[in-house]
């Protein structure tokens, strides 16, 4: 329950580097914090009123009518001879275009292609990867519903794929994301997933998607240089250096769920690595299944706690060749951030966020939250 002596305060995240504004003021409790926008699929899992819809090219039996299959689990060659559980595959209306010639490096970056028109301006070639994991082909199916070795098995293709990204020479970093009912477009590539109308989600179908661009994006640069500066003052890398039981969700032997310190949104939460590991694609088979189980239930427990709010979730790791010099303070993790409120004027205009809900709150609420019936 929250601590009604709880006044107004700021907070600097030392991940990304950007100031918070906690006011309990502007909420009721932090209990009574829901979420009331309609899901696009209100089904409460496998076998629910949700049906297969026969107008959705993600179910199974419609795979001819989605983009290229990249890749398949298990692996299969008739697209629709062939059963699988996860697909792999371009997205129909990409942000970037993979037939494009990509721009030439040069020292590090894109190589700029036109003349600046104006001093700091650039155009190059929309040149990058876009596809979409299908993680079921249960339409009625939602990832938190699937077993922990169902949510191994989308870990670990995402994994996959981004190992296959890496070997493209102008790609230069990935990142997942997920839309969800409960993303940052990084020669960098994205794996992202949101859920849910508001968080940005066109389809019901349970997805995700990653986003591969030939250059690293500014955040990400800034999430690095912020903890950079953390690892020349304190000798260790930020994520590594947090110790807070009060913001502790639930941890298992390879990774701790927190809400983070200075979280921009409410009930935001972090699943870290308590090994310090630069790279997500590197992750292995049993950390993958560790990482499956907390993360089915950190997204049991933001549905039943928030009114199955819309989501997002992103993978934050390094982008590829990066300097040895830069490990010790590169570690990935996974962001998830409820779509509880519309960002307005003050965070868009500033980049500073204002949350109503303390994180040792939220921490305690999600902590003492049973999902086990």
């Amino acid at each position: 329950m929250a601590d009604g002596s709880r006044t107004t305060e700021a907070r600097r995240d030392a991940v990304f580097g950007r100031w918070v504004v906690f006011s309990p003021a502007r909420s009721r409790r932090p209990t009574d914090l829901k979420s009331h926008n309609p899901t696009t699929n209100p089904s409460p899992g496998p076998g629910g009123a949700d049906a297969p819809k026969p107008s959705c090219p993600f179910c199974a039996g419609r795979e001819s009518e989605c983009a290229p299959e990249i890749f398949r689990v298990p692996p299969g060659e008739a697209p629709e001879a062939s059963p699988w559980r996860i697909r792999v595959i371009e997205n129909l209306y990409p942000a970037l275009r993979r037939d494009l010639e990509p721009p030439a490096p040069r020292d590090g970056e894109a190589k700029e292609e036109e003349e600046e028109s104006v001093p700091g301006e650039l155009v190059v070639r929309g040149f990058g990867f876009h596809d979409v994991v299908i993680e079921t082909p249960r339409h009625d199916v939602r990832l938190w519903d699937l077993d922990a070795e169902g949510v191994r098995d989308v870990l670990l293709a995402y994994a996959a794929r981004v190992r296959q990204l890496e070997e493209h020479p102008t790609v230069k970093y990935v990142q997942v994301y997920l839309m969800g009912l409960l993303s940052s477009i990084p020669t960098s590539f994205s794996v992202f997933k949101n859920h849910g109308a508001s968080a940005g989600a066109s389809m019901a179908h349970s997805h995700s998607q990653m986003l591969g661009t030939p250059f690293v994006p500014p955040s990400v640069t800034t999430r690095l240089n912020c903890m950079k500066e953390v690892f020349e003052k304190l000798g260790n890398c930020s994520l590594c250096e947090i110790k807070s039981k009060e913001n502790l969700i639930s941890e298992t032997p390879n990774f701790s769920a927190i809400v983070p310190f200075a979280a921009s949104y409410p009930f935001e939460i972090w699943i870290i690595p308590r090994q310090h590991i630069s790279y997500f694609h590197e992750i292995d088979q049993d950390k993958a299944l560790d990482l499956g189980s907390l993360l089915k239930t950190m997204l049991q427990k933001l549905c039943k706690q928030l009114n199955d709010p819309p989501f997002n979730f992103m993978i934050h790791s390094a982008p590829f060749g990066l300097s040895s010099s830069c490990l010790p303070y590169a570690h990935w993790f996974l962001q998830i951030v409820p779509q509880l409120s519309v960002v307005g004027g003050f965070e868009i205009g500033s980049g500073c966020y204002i949350n109503p809900v303390f994180p040792e709150d939220a921490a305690k609420i999600l902590r003492d939250l049973d999902c086990s019936t």
